[in-house]
C-alpha cells in the first residue's frame, strides 16, 4: 500500500511511494507528531538521479523489517534535497560537522524539534568496511534517545552554537584590487593537475566556475598559463568519459583522476555551466572542437531535456536496470556488428577493446587528436571525421532502444536560470537562431509558470508550480532574463530582471547584517536560516545575486544595487583569497567589481546591416564582465541614453570604469577598441 509520499510530485519521493517505510514529506503533520509522541525524527535527504540512494533504498527502505524498525521508533521523514535546497544545507552542515564528510544519501537523527543530534550518509543493512549496519544504528540512536537524553541534547546545543554563525555581522575588509586576484589565480594554480587538467585528485568533478575565473585572468593580464589550464582541462573532459561522445552532454563526475570513469548521472546544472564556459572559450580561441562540442551538449538539451512548454527537466540517473551506467557502455562485438569495416577506425578513436575498460564493456573516450588517429588509419581526416559522424548517427538509436535511466521531470528555477543564461550566450556567440529560439521559448516559459508580481517560484512539476524560491532561484532566472536581452536586445527582459531583483533585495537582504540569507523572510522558520556564500554544485545564491547586481546597475545606472554588490564582496575578501577553489563564482563576479564591467552600447536599427556587423564583431570575442545593449525595441534601457547612431549608420560605445572610447561606426574600429577593454588597467 502507498505510504503518503504517493501525494507528492517529485520524482525522488514518488520513487518510496512504495516503501514499507511510514514516511512523510517534510511538514507540519510529520513535525507535530514527533513532538505529540516525543519520538525522534528520522531525516532521509537525496535526489533522483543518485546512486547511493537507489542501493540504500533497495537495501533497508525497502526491506520489511528495516521499516517495521523505522516506523516502530521513529517518524520517518523524506526529503528531495533539489525541491529543498534550505534544509538540506542545514542540515548537511550539521553531518558535515559531526562526521567530517558529507554527501547523499543523507541520514541525520532529530529531535523532535528539528534539532540534529546523529547523522551520517549512505548506512549499509550489514556492517562493512568500518560502516555500521542501519538497523543497529537505528536501535542505538533510539536507545540514545530513550535511556541518554542529556547526551543528546548537548549535542544539539552544540549544533545550534554553529548555526548561530549565520547570525554574526558582515564587515567590509575594503574594496579589492588586482593584488587580491592575483593571489587568488596563484591559489588555483597550486591545485592544478598538470598532467590531466583539473584540480587535483579524485574524484574529479569539472571546475567550471574556476575556469571561467582563469579565462577572465587570461583576457585581463595575458597571462598564457591561465589560458591554457582551461583549454587542457576543457580538452581533457570532453575526450574523457565523462562526455557522452553519443548523445552529447557532461555526466556528473569521473571517479579517476584521468577523467575516465564518470558516475553516469547528467546533472542539468553541470551543462548549463559547461555551455556558458564553452561558448566564452569558443570566443577566446575559435577552436571547432569547443564549439562541437558546446553544440552536441546543447542538443542533448534540446533532444532529452526540454519539456513540451520549454521548461528544462532536472537530471538523468546513472542507472538503469539496476546497474550503473549500462546504458552508456558498449561491447567491441556490439561495434563490430553494428559498425561493420568502420569499426576498427572507431574503436581505435573511442578506445574500445575487447577486454573493455568498465566492468568488461567500453567506456567511449578519446585517446588522440582525430588527426593523428585518422593518420594511424592511413586516411584523411576529413575522411575519418565522416566514419566518426556515420558511426555516431548509427549507435545513437541502437542505444535509445535499450533500457533509459529515468529522467528526473520536475523543473528547478535555479537550474533553469543557468541553462537559459548559458543557451543564450552560445545563441550570441555562435549567431545561432535555433539555439536563440530555444533560449526564448525557455525564458517565456519560466515568465508565464514560475514568476509571478516579482517572485520566484522553485519548482514545476505536472502543470503545479510550488515551494517559495530561493536567493538562488531569483538571481539565477534573472541573470538568464538579462542573457535573453543581450541576445534579442528586448528590453522587457531588462524589465522583468528589475523587478525580480528589488523583490529579491526585498525578501533576501538582511540590512541589521549587510547580509543575504538563502531563504527569504517570510519563508517557513527552520532551525537555522540558511546563509551558505560558497560556491558548490552550482553557484550560491549570494554569488548570483552579487552577479545580478552589479551587471543590471550598469544597464540601469542604479548606484544602490552597485554599491550593494561591492559591499557583499568586501565582507567575503579574505575567504576569496585564501579558499579561492570554493568562490569560483564569486571570483568571476570580483573580477567585475575590481576591473569594472566592459559597457558596450550599439545604437541604431538592428535590421540594418551596420549593426548587426557590430553585433557580430562583439559576439566574436571573448569580452571579460561584459554588458552589453542595444536597439530601441521595449522600454528605454539607461546604458543606452545619449547613444545614438551617427552618419546613419550604427555606432558602438564602449566604455569601462566611468570613461569611453570615441564611438565607433566600423567593425574594424570596434574590435581595436574591444581588445583594449578588456585587459587589465593600470593602478
Amino acid at each position: 500500500m502507498p505510504n503518503r509520499l504517493a501525494n507528492e510530485t517529485s520524482p525522488y519521493l514518488l520513487q518510496h511511494a512504495n516503501n514499507p517505510v511510514d514516511w512523510y514529506p517534510w511538514g507540519t503533520e510529520a513535525l507535530d507528531l514527533a513532538q505529540k509522541e516525543d519520538r525522534p525524527i528520522l531525516l532521509s535527504v537525496g535526489y533522483a538521479a543518485c546512486h547511493w540512494c537507489h542501493v540504500m533504498a533497495h537495501e533497508s527502505f525497502e526491506n520489511d523489517d528495516t521499516a517495521r524498525l523505522m516506523n516502530e521508533l521513529f517518524v520517518n521523514i523524506k526529503v528531495d534535497r533539489e525541491e529543498r535546497p534550505d534544509i538540506d544545507g542545514i542540515y548537511m552542515q550539521a553531518v558535515q560537522a559531526m562526521t567530517g564528510h558529507g554527501g547523499w544519501p543523507m541520514t541525520v537523527f532529530l529531535t523532535p524539534l528539528g534539532e540534529p543530534f546523529y547523522g551520517g550518509t549512505y548506512f549499509p543493512p550489514e556492517d562493512r568496511q568500518g560502516m555500521p549496519a542501519f538497523r543497529r544504528v537505528l536501535q542505538q540512536v533510539s536507545d540514545a534517545y530513550r535511556s541518554r537524553r542529556d547526551s543528546v541534547m548537548h549535542t544539539s546545543a552544540q549544533i545550534r552554537e554553529m548555526y548561530d554563525t549565520t547570525k554574526m555581522q558582515a564587515r567590509s575588509e575594503g574594496t579589492l584590487g588586482f593584488h587580491a586576484l592575483d593571489l587568488a589565480y596563484r591559489g588555483v594554480v597550486q591545485k592544478y593537475d598538470v598532467r590531466h587538467g583539473g584540480l587535483d585528485g579524485a574524484p574529479k568533478f569539472p571546475p567550471t566556475m574556476i575556469l571561467d575565473f582563469l579565462l577572465r585572468y587570461w583576457r585581463r593580464t595575458n597571462t598564457g598559463f591561465a589560458l591554457e589550464m582551461v583549454i587542457d582541462t576543457f580538452r581533457a573532459m570532453w575526450r574523457g568519459g565523462i562526455y557522452d561522445h553519443i548523445g552529447g552532454g557532461f555526466h556528473r563526475y569521473a571517479v579517476d583522476a584521468s577523467w575516465l570513469v564518470p558516475h553516469f548521472e547528467k546533472m542539468l546544472y553541470d551543462n548549463a555551466l559547461i555551455i556558458r564556459l564553452g561558448a566564452n572559450l569558443w570566443q577566446a580561441t575559435h577552436d571547432e572542437d569547443t564549439k562541437r562540442i558546446t553544440e552536441e551538449t546543447i542538443q542533448w538539451v534540446r533532444r532529452e531535456m526540454t519539456s513540451p512548454e520549454g521548461g528544462f527537466y532536472s537530471s538523468l540517473d546513472a542507472d538503469s536496470e539496476g546497474e550503473e551506467g549500462k546504458f552508456y557502455v558498449w561491447s567491441e562485438r556490439e561495434m563490430d556488428e553494428l559498425l561493420g569495416s568502420d569499426s576498427g577506425p572507431v574503436k581505435a578513436y573511442y578506445g574500445v577493446a575487447k577486454a573493455g575498460n568498465f566492468e568488461g564493456h567500453n567506456i567511449l573516450h578519446v585517446r588522440a587528436q582525430l588527426a593523428m588517429v585518422a593518420a594511424a588509419a592511413s586516411m584523411s581526416g576529413e575522411l575519418f571525421d565522416r566514419i566518426i559522424s556515420d558511426a555516431r548517427a548509427t549507435l545513437y538509436p541502437v542505444r535509445a532502444r535499450r533500457a533509459w535511466p529515468t529522467r528526473d521531470d520536475k523543473i528547478l528555477a535555479s537550474w533553469n536560470g543557468l541553462m537559459l543564461r548559458g543557451i543564450a550566450v552560445a545563441a550570441r556567440a555562435f549567431q545561432n537562431e535555433e539555439m536563440s529560439r530555444m533560449a526564448l521559448r525557455n525564458a517565456e516559459f519560466l515568465y508565464r509558470e514560475m514568476v509571478n508580481g516579482g517572485r520566484v517560484m522553485r519548482s514545476h512539476m505536472k502543470g503545479q508550480t510550488r515551494i517559495n524560491g530561493f536567493l538562488e532561484d531569483y538571481a539565477a532566472v534573472a541573470l538568464g532574463f538579462l542573457a535573453v536581452y543581450e541576445m534579442t536586445f528586448d528590453s522587457r527582459w531588462v524589465s522583468r530582471a528589475t523587478d525580480i531583483t528589488h523583490m529579491m533585495v526585498e525578501l533576501f537582504w538582511d540590512a541589521e547584517l549587510g547580509a543575504f540569507f538563502d531563504t527569504a523572510h517570510d519563508s517557513e522558520v527552520l532551525i537555522s536560516r540558511p546563509r551558505d556564500v560558497t560556491d558548490n554544485a552550482i553557484p550560491s545564491g549570494t554569488s548570483l545575486a552579487v552577479d545580478l547586481l552589479l551587471t543590471l546597475s550598469e544597464l540601469t545606472h542604479d548606484a544602490d544595487m552597485r554599491r550593494r554588490g561591492d559591499f557583499v564582496i568586501e565582507t567575503l575578501a579574505t575567504p576569496l583569497i585564501r579558499y579561492p577553489t570554493a568562490f569560483g563564482h564569486l571570483l568571476g563576479v570580483a573580477d567585475m567589481s575590481t576591473n569594472g564591467a566592459v559597457e558596450v552600447a550599439i545604437a541604431g536599427n538592428r535590421s540594418d546591416a551596420s549593426f548587426l556587423a557590430l553585433e557580430r564583431v562583439v559576439a566574436d570575442r571573448y569580452i571579460p564582465s561584459l554588458v552589453l545593449a542595444g536597439g530601441k525595441e521595449g522600454p528605454p534601457v539607461a546604458l543606452l541614453d545619449g547613444r545614438e547612431a551617427r552618419n546613419g549608420k550604427a555606432t558602438a560605445y564602449v566604455c569601462r570604469s566611468y570613461a569611453c572610447e570615441e564611438p565607433a561606426s566600423t567593425p574594424a574600429a570596434l574590435a581595436e577598441q574591444l581588445e583594449m577593454a578588456g585587459r587589465t588597467q593600470p593602478a
